[in-house]
């Protein structure tokens, strides 16, 4: 009988996550240290230290950009952290072998994971420390997001001290939508935030909320005082338009065009220089703005909120289909394997994929309570969500997916979804 080979996803599965080898997690630590502190004149106030806490604990920290390992992990050494990561990240073939070897814990971003409380559990039984990014994913819009459902609960759950790293900056180093690295400054502030008592005081809810608290941060309203400027290399501006896809004067969609340091509507010419501090200046007295991309953003929310309050509401795209590999890694920075194409749906009634998966009819369909968002590989030209424990990418034909990530959003809370937002967010206004 010929030998099981076993899957990359059957050997992901089996791993029984340990505490990282300290000696290799120092050494590139403190080359991490060296590399990037200086360059991307990072700045970090430590109110209270964790490095002080004799056995386990976890720190939490807003999800800036894909450099946040250095904004927490690299802040804290000596202390040495078993992170939580995106599981898809793990069949990358230039992440796949340090992941396993700093013993990172694999999560299936916005669906419940079973294998990744049990090994949070592992660590945290073994005094380890765990290093969380609540949100789930980096930031879009260059703000956070509410905390992913069962947050607090799982706070709750260990009942260990929590700490919090609050990065400023760390966005506009390192945008979504535009994957250039762009030097200035981070602030990164480090506190304590529940010890173990007020962890058993609190209900799950109450937990949630302060996370949500603690880890609010807005890069673009924080810059709007701090003036910090940012090397874009003349391209600070360029695919700005994937996330500002709405004229704010003529309501035209997909019309806006972000290249080098200008965003401009291709249909009124309504539009903006953006600056290396990422304010605007008008192209001239007659454009329309908001005062920061990131309320431009949260314009299109509640513009897409709006549109929902039809029963009709419909989005319908033309995609491949990305799927992760069985048995050997993803190359050359891809994040799946493109396995069919069909036609992606929303609408009240939920997300619907139609089309092929290996040469053969394949569809899904997600109710919207099912589905509060998607997750988000790289920048913003694909999506991806889990259906029945699997990981399907989707890459549209058209530079649409800021809306759909909007409605998809907010049909969710429409419709009875656990993952609210914010109490004090205007979108229905």
């Amino acid at each position: 009988m010929a030998k099981h080979r076993r899957t990359l996803a059957e050997r992901l599965h089996a791993r029984k996550i340990k505490k990282p080898p300290t000696l290799i997690y120092w050494i590139l630590g403190y080359l991490w240290r060296l590399l990037y502190f200086k360059k991307l004149g990072l700045q970090v106030d430590i109110r209270e230290d964790p490095r002080r806490c004799k056995g386990p604990y976890i720190v939490v920290s807003n999800h800036a950009s894909r450099l946040d390992y250095i904004y927490t992990g690299a802040v804290l050494l000596p202390h040495t952290f078993n992170f939580v990561a995106g599981y898809n990240e793990f069949f990358r073939s230039h992440l796949a072998f340090i992941f396993r070897l700093l013993q990172v814990i694999p999560k299936k971003n916005f669906t419940p994971d079973i294998y990744t409380i049990k090994e949070i559990a592992r660590v945290i039984r073994s005094g380890g420390r765990i290093m969380l990014f609540p949100e789930g994913m980096s930031s879009i819009g260059g703000g956070n997001q509410p905390c992913a459902i069962g947050s607090g609960k799982l706070l709750k759950h260990f009942g260990v001290p929590v700490y919090v790293t609050k990065i400023s900056g760390g966005y506009l180093t390192s945008t979504k939508y535009c994957l250039d690295e762009r030097p200035g400054e981070v602030r990164v502030v480090v506190d304590a935030l529940f010890s173990p008592e007020q962890l058993k005081q609190m209900s799950a809810d109450e937990i949630q909320r302060a996370l949500d608290l603690a880890i609010q941060n807005d890069d673009y309203e924080w810059n709007r005082i701090a003036k910090v400027s940012y090397d874009g290399r003349g391209r600070i501006a360029h695919r700005l338009h994937t996330l500002l896809y709405r004229c704010p004067r003529c309501g035209g969609e997909f019309t806006m065009r972000g290249e080098g340091e200008t965003i401009r509507c291709l249909g009124c010419g309504n539009g903006a220089r953006l600056n290396a501090d990422y304010s605007f200046t008008p192209l001239d007295e007659t454009c329309v703005l908001p005062e920061t991309p990131r309320r431009w953003f949260d314009e299109e929310r509640k513009h897409v909120y709006r549109a929902l309050l039809d029963p009709a509401f419909c989005l319908t795209e033309r995609v491949r289909l990305g799927v992760l590999p069985k048995f050997e890694p993803l190359k050359q920075l891809a994040t799946s394997l493109i396995a069919g194409e069909g036609e992606i749906r929303l609408d009240h009634g939920g997300f619907t994929y139609t089309g092929t998966k290996d040469g053969e009819p394949f569809s899904f369909h997600l109710e919207p309570k099912l589905l509060p968002t998607y997750g988000m590989c790289t920048d913003v030209s694909r999506v991806y969500t889990f259906f029945n424990g699997e990981f399907y990418e989707f890459f549209p034909e058209t530079e649409c997916v800021a809306k759909w990530l909007l409605a998809t959003e907010e049909l969710h809370r429409m419709h009875g979804g656990e993952w609210k937002q914010f109490p004090w967010a205007d979108t229905y206004a």
